[in-house]
Formats: structure tokens, sequence, C-alpha cells
């Protein structure tokens, strides 16, 4: 079965955007902090997705290296929060889901894409 790395960077793109949708919806309309102000959270949630993005989006293979591993900041968040909330575990395991997505999506997607001169 031979697939091409372009299906790996769509299911990356899938998990980004995803991640992105959920992380901008967990903050300002189902679940917003209480403790800091709205602007706040989001700039600490969504600003690592935001750095390696323009690379990521033209397929540069060292930016999805990086998105590869900001992705992991999301997965320890995701679990920690599945682990620690005992009312709500929705946002967090998609949260996990959706990080797994974009972690997997990356690397499969450098690794098959081969080297680049």
């Amino acid at each position: 079965m031979n697939i091409k790395p372009v299906y790996y960077h769509t299911m990356a793109l899938a998990g980004f955007f995803g991640l992105f949708a959920l992380l901008m919806l967990w903050n300002t309309v189902l679940v917003p902090s209480t403790r800091f102000p709205v602007a706040v959270m989001l700039l600490i949630t969504v600003t690592p997705l935001l750095l390696p993005l323009r690379g990521f989006l033209n397929r540069n293979r060292r930016s999805c290296n990086w998105m590869a591993y900001v992705s992991m900041i999301y997965f320890l968040h995701g679990s920690i929060e599945t682990y620690a909330s005992t009312t709500n575990r929705l946002y967090p395991c998609l949260e996990l889901i959706l990080s797994v997505m974009l972690f997997l999506g990356t690397t499969l997607y450098v690794h098959f894409s081969g080297k680049q001169g």
C-alpha cells in the first residue's frame, strides 16, 4: 500500500484546524475562564499553534517538524485535563485526538516526503 505524502499533510491539516477551532470555542463559548480574561487565555492557548503556521501550510518540512513538537504541548494539556477534570472530559479528549492527528500527520508527512535538496 503506497500512500502519498499529501494525504498525511491533509490529515495534519484536519488535526490543526480542528484543534484550532476547539481551542477557540473552548476558551470563548463553551467553558470561558472565570479567573483570566478571554483574550489572555486565547493568547496562551492558540499562539503556539500559529508560530509555524506559514511554513506548515506551504508544506515546509522544517515547519512540519516544529508543528509536530508543538502538538505535543496540546497532547500533554489534554491528558492532564482529562485526568484532573471530573465533570467535563469531552473537550480534553477531543484535544487529545486532534493533537495526535496533527502529530501523526506531520511526522508521517516529513518521513514519507523524502529529501528536499
